[in-house]
């Protein structure tokens, strides 16, 4: 048997009225309308979204890599991922919130706008452009933690998946392994999931990115999706 709640019978009952109303005057003499009354409009509107009500909402927070700079954000992981939810008929919508040029400090006075939707899982990749400007490591380490408590402050019951991060050496040994360290720490100390590697095996391959060297292409997004998709499955 199909529970509704008393909103959701009411607005059947309604809808019984008003169909019986139709029913009755498609046998008067009385020219007919090929309308549907506003009021019944209403009814199937609140029963539909009454339906839709328990979607789950995965948001993906992060940089250029999530927003897809350089392509159509439709074959941008994040909408590989909504793809591969689909086909197995699970109860998703992936909402991309990624921002080209976004840091860990600009990503942390954006996020109570993005925070003003229910979030059932939050996928949070920041901190690549600290590491290639140079940010202090202490810093990043900060604000991703701050991002994290505030996310988990908003809704308690959400999954955070952390995603790993690796820079060239450019600024030196020390700097790039503690930058790499900074995300299974942060995992652990946090109790989170963590993509160990977004860009594995897309980093450093030519034929996977674009002519800037740092953004993968179409090809190189199906790779970091199935990154993303080997630790989001399991928390689905």
């Amino acid at each position: 048997m199909i529970k509704m709640n008393s909103n959701v019978k009411g607005a059947v009952s309604i809808f019984i009225a008003f169909l019986l109303m139709l029913i009755l005057d498609s046998c008067s003499d009385k020219p007919q309308k090929n309308q549907i009354p506003k009021e019944v409009e209403t009814v199937i509107s609140a029963v539909g979204d009454e339906k839709n009500n328990d979607t789950k909402t995965i948001l993906f927070f992060g940089n250029s890599l999530t927003a897809g700079m350089g392509l159509d954000p439709n074959v941008a992981f994040p909408a590989l991922i909504q793809l591969k939810i689909d086909s197995l008929s699970l109860n998703y919508q992936v909402i991309n919130s990624g921002l080209s040029g976004e840091t860990t400090a600009s990503g942390k006075n954006r996020l109570n706008w993005v925070l003003n939707q229910q979030v059932d899982i939050f996928v949070l990749e920041l901190g690549a452009n600290d590491g290639l400007r140079g940010i202090s490591l202490d810093e990043t380490e900060k604000n991703l933690q701050l991002i994290i408590d505030r996310v988990k402050a908003h809704n308690p019951q959400v999954v955070i998946v952390l995603s790993g991060m690796q820079i060239p050496p450019n600024l030196g040994i020390e700097y790039t392994k503690r930058f790499q360290l900074i995300f299974p720490e942060l995992a652990k100390r946090n109790d989170i999931p963590l993509i160990p590697f977004l860009l594995k095996d897309v980093a450093g391959n030519k034929d996977l990115n674009q002519p800037d060297g740092i953004h993968p292409t179409k090809e190189g997004h199906i790779i970091v999706a199935e990154n993303v998709w080997e630790v989001l499955k399991n928390n689905l």
